[in-house]
């Protein structure tokens, strides 16, 4: 596990991970003037968010998407933190039980002076969101460097890239990229590897784990 942290003007976030089965990441995001913070995503291995967390005023968990990875920790995540858990609606099951908000494409999350856009980009789930402040982004698992997250159909896959290209990719290149899993980039680079993939030709049936560069 590592701990990356990056400061721009009142905004501290933090970037814990790999944790759990699946590499999976966690991220804090605070201002360093009120303290205030959220959490994003609850995976297997969250109680090493506790310690990253000291000293600061977390006010919710944030969950990108229904899939079990980013939930698994969820009990301990709340074991520490005793705040309202928040996810879109259409990804409300099977969390439900821990769900005391929803989150739908435009609202803003506050964090002190911090506003965190809201994004719903479905595609790998139908509630999947992108949290949008600054020159940050929170993918979750709808983009990752090299791709879009693993699609079950290609009506899913096709969707996804409607999301990302109508919400993400109209975001400014330097917008920095930080996905549920692995790796950093950046909006710039991700859509040069996107355009490689729409120059091509693809099978009716394209779905899965995709790649910009070689599927």
């Amino acid at each position: 596990m590592t701990v990356e942290e990056v400061r721009d003007g009142r905004l501290l976030l933090v970037k814990i991970g790999p944790l759990g089965p699946v590499s999976n990441n966690v991220y804090i995001v605070a201002d360093t003037q009120t303290n205030d913070a959220v959490i994003v995503d609850a995976p297997e291995g969250c109680e090493a968010v506790a310690p990253e967390a000291k000293g600061l005023n977390v006010r919710q968990v944030i969950v990108t998407h229904r899939h079990r990875d980013h939930w698994a920790g969820i009990d301990a995540m709340l074991s520490s933190f005793n705040v309202p858990v928040l996810c879109h609606e259409a990804d409300r099951e099977p969390y439900a039980q821990y769900v005391r908000g929803t989150l739908a494409e435009g609202d803003e999350v506050e964090v002190g002076s911090l506003r965190l856009r809201v994004l719903h980009t479905p595609g790998h789930t139908p509630g999947c969101i992108c949290l949008y402040f600054g020159d940050h982004l929170l993918t979750g698992d709808t983009l990752f460097p090299g791709g879009p997250g693993r699609t079950r159909s290609n009506e899913d896959l096709q969707q996804e890239i409607a999301s990302i290209t109508s919400k993400l990719y109209v975001l400014p290149d330097n917008v920095a990229v930080y996905p549920g899993h692995g790796a950093n980039s950046q909006i710039g680079a991700s859509k040069a590897e996107y355009a490689v993939f729409a120059a091509k030709q693809h099978a009716p049936d394209l779905s899965g784990d995709v790649l910009w560069l070689s599927s």
